[in-house]
């Protein structure tokens, strides 16, 4: 038969080698830490911006309903290879991005042509994102007011008419 205080001290021993293993572990896993960290910015220094847009965000002011609008952005590549924009999306119908499908050399610029249809009046704020280079996207915007056009042309006035029909 085992004693009791034979398996007091088999305790306490099993008990320390936990909390050792236990502590161990911890120890371990604070030092990784860092390390994942460190390699997540890795990756993030990797997948850095390949192009430049020299404004993201165009700001049209009060339009008139039904004239269509158009703004140039300039996009200059900071890559070291020639680069493809492969795809520019709109967010709406409304807007409509012209591009070249030719590569722009390394330090060269290119033109992306956003157009906006001023059909509905009110505020509008729209975005068109830039595929590029394996899934890279860039993000630039148009904004703008565009005023309702009277229904009615202006009331007859008595005085222009008057001044028109004059000679002098």
């Amino acid at each position: 038969m085992v004693s009791k205080r034979t398996i007091r001290k088999f305790d306490l021993r099993y008990t320390y080698t936990m909390f050792k293993q236990f502590t161990l572990l911890m120890f371990l896993l604070a030092l990784s830490f860092p390390l994942m960290m460190y390699a997540q910015n890795i990756d993030a220094g990797k997948k850095k911006d390949r192009i430049a847009v020299k404004e993201t965000s165009y700001d049209f002011g009060k339009i008139m309903q039904g004239k269509p609008v158009f703004h140039d952005f300039h996009v200059i590549n900071l890559d070291i290879v020639p680069l493809v924009i492969d795809n520019v999306q709109a967010s709406c119908g409304c807007t409509t991005p012209e591009w070249s499908r030719e590569p722009i050399a390394p330090g060269g610029t290119s033109i992306i042509k956003v157009g906006y249809n001023s059909a509905a009046p009110g505020y509008f704020e729209k975005t068109i994102t830039l595929m590029y280079a394996e899934g890279m996207t860039s993000v630039i915007s148009i904004k703008g007011t565009v005023w309702k056009t009277p229904e009615q042309p202006a009331p007859f006035n008595k005085s222009i008419a008057f001044l028109k029909t004059a000679k002098f």
